[in-house]
């Protein structure tokens, strides 16, 4: 039996590397979205609403296929920090953020129109940054890195020698919950080609064995 056509909501690459971990073939949409927080919404209620709202966007314009949307932000003592607009704000993020721990939400949605299928859930997880130097920030900010990233570093990338350790699931802080994901799509009766506890044991992705 053929499944409907699985589409990805999300121009981030790095969503589309961990998905393409589950080795099931899917298409890329951009999303649209209006990613401002609303009056009073929590961090985490702001995530799943926005994987959902993203998921929906592009589902309506192709309701016979599986969609799914995603969403990523830093929770700073309940304030909502997302991406930088720019080096001199990525580094006054960084600077609040160094020395101690935060929280990252992301939300996963699954959402099928014509399946009636509306699914989110977000998964949180917790971040201790190093007591860096002023020096060491400065040296990160200087690779663009944090350009682009929740928060203003890539546990990927090159902030990962920012971060002393996570508490929760390392793929969420990347940017898709892969073990929430699976089973939304197994829920719905998707047969998965790579199994994901196979791929939580393996950890092929950036860094990912440095935060076991």
């Amino acid at each position: 039996m053929s499944h409907p056509r699985l589409i990805l909501a999300s121009t981030s690459p790095r969503r589309k590397d961990l998905l393409a971990l589950l080795g099931l073939p899917f298409h890329v949409v951009p999303p649209t979205a209006d990613e401002h927080a609303l009056p009073d919404e929590t961090p985490a209620n702001h995530v799943g609403r926005l994987a959902l709202v993203k998921a929906r966007s592009v589902a309506h314009h192709h309701p016979t296929s599986l969609v799914i949307g995603s969403d990523t932000v830093i929770d700073l003592d309940g304030e909502i920090l997302g991406k930088p607009a720019d080096l001199q704000e990525a580094r006054s993020m960084l600077t609040r953020l160094r020395g101690r721990s935060h929280i990252v939400h992301t939300g996963v949605a699954l959402v099928s129109e014509a399946k009636g299928i509306e699914c989110v859930a977000v998964e949180s997880v917790t971040v201790w940054i190093k007591h860096c130097s002023d020096q060491t920030l400065e040296a990160y900010l200087h690779t663009q890195d944090s350009l682009g990233k929740a928060g203003a570093y890539s546990i990927q990338g090159k902030g990962a020698h920012l971060i002393e350790k996570i508490e929760g699931d390392y793929p969420a802080v990347v940017g898709l919950p892969l073990r929430r994901t699976a089973k939304f799509l197994k829920d719905v009766g998707v047969n998965l080609p790579h199994p994901v506890e196979a791929i939580y044991r393996a950890k092929p992705y950036a860094n990912w064995r440095e935060f076991s």
